[in-house]
């Protein structure tokens, strides 16, 4: 139970990685807001998971659902402990000549713009509960390994690096640690944009020739990871970008 006591969010919870994240939490002891723009398959795991899970149906773009998210958190379980920011959207492969200004701007606002908004409504409450806390940040080994493509997504989770490590130095003072996570692409929905249309089952075999270890990620790595860097076993870890990619950056 190494998250007893604890409550988390986890953005885009409902599926995936996020998913995983959510279930792992739950057997370690936590309670656990399942925040996610599909609201019936966040209901949906709340289902399976029980009472330490509520669902809350939010687009983390917009400022005004996220501080609703924390808001209903704050009066359903009286404190937040940890913030996983998991929630993304990615892209089917293109040049950055035909990325159209639409997606560019969707992309950045669900992949960094909510990052930030998570944590400017988060960061006052755990300054004021003075008990510390923690920031999870999904990024992605698209930020370190960058594949052609996908400029803009790679973008996208690149930004996060510099936003992750600066906002863990703003607020070490407070007890607050704020980290990363970097898995490679897994067996997630998600999976079949990064594919494309042409050739998915050809490329899924590339890709998984790229990585060392011979499969993609799994919920569970990416949730085994989150769970330590969530837990007081890493109480004195803040700042890093953890790959969970089977060797793929080396």
């Amino acid at each position: 139970m190494r998250l007893k006591n604890k409550i988390a969010i986890v953005t885009g919870g409902a599926s995936g990685f996020g998913k995983g994240i959510v279930e792992r939490f739950v057997k370690e002891g936590a309670k656990v807001v399942i925040a996610d723009v599909n609201y019936e398959a966040a209901k949906a795991l709340q289902c399976i998971t029980g009472e330490s899970t509520i669902a809350v149906n939010v687009d983390v773009s917009k400022k005004n659902e996220v501080d609703k998210m924390i808001e209903v958190t704050l009066k359903h379980f009286s404190e937040i402990n940890i913030l996983v920011q998991n929630a993304a959207i990615g892209m089917k492969p293109q040049s950055l000549l035909d990325t159209s200004e639409e997606l560019f701007d969707r992309l950045f606002a669900v992949n960094v713009k909510s990052v930030y908004l998570g944590a400017k409504a988060l960061i006052p409450i755990l300054k004021k509960q003075g008990k510390g806390g923690v920031i999870l940040n999904t990024v992605s080994t698209a930020a370190l390994r960058p594949r052609p493509g996908l400029t803009i997504y790679n973008s996208t989770k690149g930004a996060l690096i510099p936003m992750t490590k600066a906002l863990a130095l703003e607020v070490a003072e407070y007890r607050i640690r704020v980290n990363g996570i970097c898995p490679v692409a897994g067996e997630t929905p998600m999976l079949k944009d990064f594919l494309g249309s042409v050739n998915p089952e050809e490329n899924h075999k590339k890709f998984i020739s790229t990585i060392p270890l011979g499969r993609l990620a799994e919920p569970e790595d990416v949730a085994n990871a989150a769970l330590y860097l969530c837990s007081e076993e890493a109480n004195f870890i803040t700042g890093v970008m953890l790959e969970i990619d089977g060797g793929r950056v080396i």
